[in-house]
């Protein structure tokens, strides 16, 4: 048996208007888990970050995300909800991270610069890669990983949904049936002010999802300006009971 929390949060920091969506969907089927960071200024942002989220959870509630082919007509159905609600004056766009866990089973998929950290028995075992300028830099061997934060082109993403360029990767599936294992999801707005290190000293001193994701909040609000973009973030826990 697999046994599943999660906790969510959203803030819009020190702007106006909060253009991230967090959605997690509990059913019969397992849980779906989506952060979405909209781009577009006015309030075109939150508009696609909701219609991409409700779209991908929607697939998932009718049993459409059990294969990569199932996760990848999501997200296409998801760029199709975001591009139909652009207009001539906003052609909003979003990020995507979502995961889908049902039966024993975990898998994620993403699109642009929000991301899915993955902790087994406590340790960071793998996190999503970025569509964005100084991921590409970092795979050209021109900048380290830690230089990607506050980089002077970390906004530049390369994929989202809302354009032409929005294919998603898609994880293997990974067993949750044996052992702890933790998920992050969240904008570039909560990672860049939380280091992995600190996520993992955090998730050591946490009993549930909740109180992981207020502690790293928490090292954020000690750290971000006044004008810190919005920040969202969701944290599963599952432990697999033999």
């Amino acid at each position: 048996m697999i046994k599943t929390e999660y906790a969510v949060l959203t803030n819009a920091g020190g702007r106006g208007i909060n253009e991230d969506t967090v959605l997690a969907i509990p059913s019969s089927l397992g849980l779906v888990v989506t952060v979405a960071d909209g781009l577009g200024g006015h309030g075109g942002g939150s508009t696609a970050s909701r219609a991409a989220a409700a779209a991908v959870s929607d697939c998932f509630g009718r049993g459409l995300c059990r294969t990569g082919e199932g996760i990848v007509s999501a997200v296409y159905m998801a760029n199709q909800a975001v591009l139909d609600g652009q207009t001539e004056a906003c052609a909003m766009k979003t990020t995507l991270v979502s995961l889908f866990v049902e039966g024993d089973q975990a898998v994620w998929a993403h699109v642009g610069d929000s991301r899915l950290y993955h902790f087994r028995d406590g340790r960071l075992v793998e996190r999503t890669l970025d569509h964005s300028v100084p991921q590409l830099a970092v795979l050209m061997g021109m900048i380290t990983e830690d230089q990607i934060r506050f980089h002077e082109d970390r906004n530049r993403v390369l994929r989202a949904l809302g354009s032409d360029s929005f294919e998603p990767d898609i994880s293997e599936p990974v067993s949750l049936a044996d052992g702890f294992h933790a998920f992050l999801l969240c904008t570039d707005g909560f990672w860049e002010y939380v280091l992995e290190q600190e996520m993992e000293e955090t998730l050591a001193d946490s009993p549930d999802p909740r109180q992981w994701i207020l502690k790293m909040e928490a090292l954020l609000q000690e750290r971000a300006p006044g004008d810190q973009d919005n920040y969202t973030a969701a944290c599963v826990f599952s432990i697999g009971e033999k």
